[in-house]
């Protein structure tokens, strides 16, 4: 195994966001449903080890789920 294949990346997407106050998260049920401040052809963010690093968006081919890079963040050393 080489070395770049045996380095870890926490890899996150970000569908959208929104603020709700504690006590209303505590109450959320199984079902629930959260409105985010997006929609579904809003471009997504994703992050690799919580650095913003590229922006994407979802596809659904053959009933599977999939995020397609449309733009990587040009800026990564910081």
């Amino acid at each position: 195994m080489s070395v770049v294949e045996s380095i870890d990346v926490d890899i996150k997407v970000e569908l959208g966001s929104t603020l709700m106050p504690i006590h209303h998260v505590l109450r959320l049920g199984r079902g629930a449903v959260i409105e985010l401040d997006s929609n579904e052809d809003d471009p997504m963010k994703i992050y690799g080890n919580n650095k913003h690093i590229a922006v994407g968006e979802i596809r659904i081919e053959e009933g599977r789920l999939s995020i397609e890079v449309t733009k990587k963040i040009a800026n990564l050393a910081d």
